[in-house]
């Protein structure tokens, strides 16, 4: 396919290798400098993540074994295994592997290769689709784990090195530097802040281990910049602070908690600039203040312009989501904002909104069985709604809300407590059933 653009693309592909010509172990009786014996402490952390999904089963299939038998058809195939990405194992005891949520997205079975060889089956432990991290757990023993760097103390010319399974050639280790701090704005995910690096990153690196030269982790390797999908020299990983934060919180919840602000806000425009009266055209612009809000409860009034969020300068619409999406709920953010000619230094507490449902972004259907038998079907789903964030998806069917059977979505609805923030879902996939607890 001719591309004259380049384009951002997801690493979704995924023996020793090492990059780099063999050089020899010294030079006139001095020692060379190697990355060896680092990587033979930290290769072992990085594993092959492959997965199995069920073979859709054709519904007209189905409808033929109800109608001449009275019964359901036999019970769905799955595929072969795919080998899709990489993983960190972070913690040894607990057996806890850090990847990409798109290495692992759909999937009904994951499968994680350690380095010798051994495959165990993973329990999926939470996802967050917006800034594509995935947390597993295996059970195996000897398992050998990397510690996890600041990577706030990161400088643009730091050395680093990347370590995954590009093309399915396992434990492949590239170096370079990092090239850039705190990408964002790119497209990729939701929420960015993004390491840039050098280090050759390809389809299969996604979720593998960006370490420093004392093997510490300090991101997660998740996309790349190129004409056709292979490496050019820029890639992206994933913070180990924000990978930290957002482990945490699938442990502590099943889910990543994020807060909102309630405002609504442009990108400073000259036409905004005339009818707003403004003094300046650098940041966002506040359009609208939720009522009963953090916004409304910090101050912040329609016509103030945002600057700055942290100390970290804001100038798009994007930046300001970005920022608000890697706070935790209920966490204090420091906003510096214009109002007029006066600058002003403004404190708001993230936190959840009058408007926010469990529901939102969701299209339930409501079916029935051949035998009459009543069910609400999730007909679709948006990737930031709360039930796609505890991994529902299109076709899951709901059989209880707190306990409490359903035939209708208006039964959901109604089960589901007033302020809309949480419910205990019974739902069948296929032929299994589970309960979820949503948020």
């Amino acid at each position: 396919m001719h591309c004259v653009k380049p384009v951002v693309l997801c690493l979704l592909l995924s023996c020793s290798l090492i990059v780099g010509a063999k050089l020899p172990a010294d030079v006139n009786g001095q020692p060379l400098p190697s990355l060896a014996p680092m990587l033979e402490t930290v290769t072992p952390a990085v594993v092959n993540i492959s997965t199995r999904s069920r073979v859709a089963r054709d519904s007209s299939l189905e409808e033929f074994y109800r109608y001449f038998y009275g019964t359901e058809p036999p019970r769905q195939q799955r595929s072969e295994p795919q080998s899709l990405g990489s993983g960190v194992i972070v913690d040894a005891n607990e057996g806890l592997v850090v990847t990409n949520n798109h290495v692992i997205d759909g999937a009904d079975e994951v499968i994680v290769t350690l380095r010798d060889s051994r495959e165990l089956k993973a329990e999926i432990i939470g996802t967050d689709p917006r800034a594509d991290i995935a947390l597993l757990r295996v059970e195996a023993a000897g398992l050998t784990a990397i510690n996890w760097a600041d990577s706030d103390s990161l400088r643009v010319g730091d050395f680093c090195v990347a370590i995954g399974n590009p093309f399915g050639l396992g434990q492949t280790v590239t170096s370079g530097i990092v090239s850039a701090l705190r990408r964002s704005g790119l497209g990729i995910e939701d929420f960015e802040d993004f390491i840039q690096t050098d280090a050759s990153i390809n389809p299969g690196n996604s979720g593998g281990a960006l370490v420093n030269l004392r093997g510490e982790l300090i991101g997660i390797n998740t996309a790349i910049v190129g004409p056709s999908g292979g490496n050019v020299g820029i890639g992206f990983a994933i913070p180990s602070n924000m990978a930290q934060d957002i482990i945490d919180q699938l442990l502590q919840f099943g889910e990543v908690r994020r807060g909102k602000l309630g405002i609504s806000a442009a990108a400073i425009t000259p036409e905004l600039v005339d009818e707003f009266g403004l003094t300046r055209s650098r940041g966002v612009l506040i359009i609208d203040v939720e009522e009963n809000s953090p916004a409304q409860d910090a101050t912040l009034l329609a016509g103030d312009i945002i600057t700055a969020i942290d100390g970290v300068r804001v100038r798009t619409v994007e930046s300001v989501i970005n920022r608000l999406g890697l706070v935790r709920l209920g966490e204090a953010i420091d906003l510096q904002v214009v109002r007029g000619n006066q600058e002003l230094a403004l404190t708001a507490s993230v936190g959840r909104l009058a408007s926010d449902n469990i529901l939102n972004g969701v299209v339930l259907n409501n079916r029935e069985t051949g035998q009459g038998r009543k069910y609400v079907e999730i007909l679709s789903l948006e990737r930031d709604s709360s039930l796609a964030r505890k991994g529902l998806r299109a076709g899951d069917i709901i059989l209880s809300v707190n306990r409490e059977a359903i035939e209708t979505d208006k039964d959901v609805r109604r089960l589901i407590p007033p302020d809309g923030s949480e419910a205990l879902l019974y739902v069948q996939r296929g032929n299994e059933t589970s309960y979820i607890r949503v948020p």
